[in-house]
C-alpha cells in the first residue's frame, strides 16, 4: 500500500521512463499534448472527497496500488488470454464455453459477436489479428490511433484532445500523458452505415496490478449516420485500472447512436469520459451502462455546440456486493433552440453504493433550450446506498427546464399483485427489478446487443440472493 503522494509520483516516473518511446509515436505537436496532460496531473493530483464532483467518491482504492503500464499483447499470448475469457473467467457472464482458437472464434466471447465491424483492444493497444473489420462505404476510416498518428492523419491535429478537458480533470490528464492508441474512426460527409462499429477492450493483468489508458476518437461528418459500440471486459478475479477517453464530434445534421457496455472484473477499477461536442442540427443519443467494476466512475458531457441539436443520454448501472459506481453527466446547451433528454436508472443490492450528479447548464444565449433530465433507483437491499444530485444551472429566461430523482424499493402491492396469481416472491421480485431496470435496454437500437444484455441482466437477478418470505 502507498500513499497518494507516491501513486502521483509514480506515474510521473513512469512517463519519464517512456518518453521516448511515446514520442515516437506520431508526430511532435501529439507529444507536445502529451507533456501538457503530464503537467496538469502533476498540479493537479489525484481528487479528493473534499471537491464537490467527488464528494461520494473516494480514489483511494486507486491510490493505494502501484499500478504498472500494462504489457502490449501479441497474438499468441492474446489466444491464450481470449480462450481463458472464452472458459467463462469474463466479468459478466461466465458460462462456459469448450476451449477453442482464439483468432477464428473470438466472437463465440459475451459481447463479441454482436455482427458488425470489430476493432479489438488488449489492454488498450489495436490486436488485428482479433479484429474483423468489414467492406465500409468509400471515404471511411476505421482503425488504430496510433496508426493514424504514425501515417499522420491530417483531421488528428484539429480534434485530439481538443475536447475531453485534461486541463482541470486529473484523469483526463493522465489519460492525455499516456496517450498512445485506441480507435480513430472518421467518417465522411452525407455516408451513412447500416451497421454499428464495435470497439471491444479486453484487459489482462498478468498477476499484478496494471494499467491502461484507451484513447478513442470519433469524427462524425456532415450529415453523415452511424452507431458506435465501446465495451470493457476482463477476467474474474484479477486487478487492473481502465482509464479510458472517448472524444465523439458530431458535424452540422450528423446522427450518432453510442452505446457503451463496461463489464469489468468486479476486482477492477475503471474511470472513462465520454466527451461529445454536436453541430448545428446533430442528434447524438448515448447509453451508457455499467455492471462492473470493483470502483467505476462514468462521465458523460455533452455540448451542445450548434442551433437545433439534440441530445439524449440514457444510463443504467446494476451493482450488486460492495461495488461502487459514480455517474457524472453535464448537458452544456451553448446555443439556442436545442433539446435534450436524459432518464438514468439504477438497481443497486448487497453493500454497494451508487451516484449520480447530472448537471444541466443552459448559457446565456441559450434561448428556446427544452431539457429535462430524471434519475430513479431501485434499492434492493438495506445496505444499498445510493447518493442523487441532479442540477439545473440556468442563464437564460426563455426556457423549459426540468429534473428530479427518486429513490425506493419494490412496490409491497406489485408483488402482491404477481404473488395472487401464483408467481413464487422470489420470481415477482426478478420480474419487477427486470421491467424497472429493461426500460433503458430497450433504448438499444442494436437488436444482438440488446437480446445479449437482456439475457446478462435477467441472469444477473436471477442468481440474487433469495427474498425472505413476507
Amino acid at each position: 500500500m502507498i500513499d497518494v503522494k507516491e501513486a502521483e509520483a509514480n506515474y510521473l516516473s513512469t512517463f519519464t521512463q517512456l518518453e521516448n518511446k511515446l514520442a515516437q509515436t506520431g508526430p511532435s505537436w501529439v507529444h507536445a499534448i502529451r507533456r501538457a496532460g503530464l503537467d496538469c496531473f502533476a498540479q493537479l493530483g489525484f481528487p479528493t472527497s473534499h471537491e464537490e464532483d467527488w464528494k461520494y467518491t473516494s480514489v483511494t482504492p486507486i491510490t493505494d496500488l502501484a499500478f504498472r503500464p500494462a504489457e502490449p499483447e501479441l497474438a499468441g499470448s492474446a489466444a491464450e488470454k481470449i480462450n481463458r475469457l472464452a472458459l467463462g473467467e469474463v466479468a459478466a457472464g461466465r458460462a462456459m464455453i469448450a476451449p477453442w482458437s482464439a483468432s477464428q472464434e473470438i466472437g463465440r466471447l459475451p459481447l463479441a459477436d454482436l455482427r458488425c465491424c470489430r476493432l479489438t483492444f488488449i489492454n488498450g493497444r489495436y490486436c488485428p489479428e482479433l479484429s474483423t473489420p468489414e467492406t465500409l462505404p468509400q471515404g471511411v476510416k476505421v482503425g488504430s490511433l496510433s496508426a493514424a498518428l504514425k501515417s499522420r492523419v491530417t483531421s488528428l491535429e484539429g480534434h485530439l484532445a481538443k475536447y475531453a478537458d485534461y486541463k482541470t480533470h486529473p484523469f483526463v490528464a493522465l489519460n492525455t500523458a499516456f496517450l498512445e492508441d485506441g480507435a480513430f474512426v472518421e467518417l465522411p460527409k452525407g455516408v451513412v452505415l447500416e451497421k454499428p462499429i464495435h470497439l471491444l477492450f479486453l484487459a489482462k493483468a498478468d498477476g499484478q496490478p496494471t494499467v491502461c489508458h484507451p484513447r478513442n476518437l470519433i469524427l462524425a461528418g456532415r450529415e453523415s449516420q452511424a452507431a458506435f459500440i465501446e465495451t470493457y471486459v476482463g477476467l474474474a478475479g484479477e486487478i487492473y485500472f481502465t482509464n479510458a477517453v472517448t472524444e465523439l464530434v458530431a458535424g452540422e445534421g450528423a446522427v450518432i447512436d453510442y452505446t457503451k457496455v463496461q463489464q469489468e472484473s468486479e476486482t477492477a477499477f475503471h474511470y472513462a469520459r465520454v466527451q461529445v461536442h454536436q453541430h448545428r442540427s446533430s442528434t447524438v443519443a448515448t447509453n451508457s451502462l455499467a455492471f462492473g467494476g470493483a470502483l467505476v466512475r462514468e462521465e458523460v458531457q455533452t455540448v451542445l455546440d450548434g442551433e437545433g441539436a439534440e441530445a439524449t443520454l440514457h444510463g443504467l448501472y446494476v451493482v450488486a456486493g460492495q461495488q461502487h459506481v459514480d455517474n457524472h453527466s453535464t448537458i452544456d446547451h451553448a446555443k439556442p433552440h436545442c433539446n435534450s433528454r436524459e432518464l438514468y436508472k439504477g438497481v443497486l443490492e448487497g453493500k454497494s453504493e451508487g451516484v449520480f450528479s447530472g448537471k444541466i447548464i443552459v448559457r446565456k444565449d441559450a434561448q428556446k433550450t427544452d431539457s429535462k433530465q430524471s434519475n430513479k433507483n431501485l434499492l434492493l437491499s438495506e445496505e444499498a446506498v445510493i447518493n442523487t444530485k441532479p442540477q439545473l444551472e440556468i442563464y437564460a429566461d426563455d426556457v423549459k427546464c426540468t429534473h428530479g430523482a427518486t429513490v425506493g424499493q419494490i412496490d409491497p402491492e406489485a408483488i402482491f399483485y404477481l404473488r395472487s396469481r401464483g408467481i413464487a416472491l422470489q420470481e415477482a421480485r426478478h420480474l419487477l427489478t427486470f421491467a424497472f431496470a429493461n426500460d433503458i435496454l430497450e433504448q438499444i437500437k442494436h437488436a444482438p446487443l440488446r437480446e445479449q444484455l437482456t439475457g446478462s441482466l435477467f441472469a444477473r437477478l436471477a442468481k440474487a440472493q433469495p427474498a425472505e418470505e413476507a
